[in-house]
């Protein structure tokens, strides 16, 4: 039996809003996709041309996240452990290894291996790392015409000059994680 590597990455630890996102995804050997690389290498237009080609190409592809709610209630860290597992979870293939971007991976139930930069050395985590950065972008997009004034399309919800004005001028939104220090200074304030 050949072995089905499934590549896992997350994007949205650091910002001060929105859920973290994580992918995975088995690609086809049968089927390469040239410019896989870490998403945060690649132009937002590239990124857009491979998550299109990632999702037609690829034997199985999925997502899972962790909401704001989640992230205040047991730390970005666990939260983004517990998305990953959701993403691998999704798969309607099931891998028989799981590689994931970074130092740690948390209990798959199957063999799984942590590779620091291996968003940049590891096709399968590229992939992953492509199809949840556009993923998390546009969703963050998205809540700029829910929430107006945060300016969230620009900064997609990072700790950014242009964010941390909108938050002391507007104050903390749905989507803010009121467990982060700057939020929770702006809450600390009223």
């Amino acid at each position: 039996m050949r072995e089905m590597i499934a590549g896992v990455d997350e994007v949205g630890r650091g910002p001060l809003a929105g859920p973290v996102v994580t992918a995975a995804v088995i690609l086809d050997p049968s089927k390469p996709i040239i410019g896989l690389n870490d998403s945060k290498k690649l132009t937002e237009k590239a990124r857009a041309r491979l998550a299109i080609e990632i999702k037609e190409k690829a034997l199985a592809w999925s997502f899972g996240r962790a909401e704001v709610e989640e992230i205040d209630d047991i730390n970005i860290l666990q939260a983004t452990m517990l998305a990953m597992q959701r993403a691998v979870a999704a798969l309607v293939i099931k891998p028989t290894r799981v590689l994931v971007d970074g130092n740690r991976t948390p209990d798959f139930g199957i063999p799984a291996e942590a590779i620091i930069k291996g968003d940049g050395k590891i096709a399968e985590i590229s992939a992953a790392s492509i199809i949840a950065k556009v993923c998390r972008d546009t969703e963050m997009s998205d809540m700029d015409n829910i929430y107006p004034g945060y300016d969230f399309y620009k900064h997609k919800g990072y700790g950014t000059k242009i964010h941390l004005s909108a938050l002391e001028k507007l104050g903390v939104c749905h989507i803010h994680r009121k467990s982060f220090a700057p939020v929770k200074k702006q809450l600390n304030r009223l």
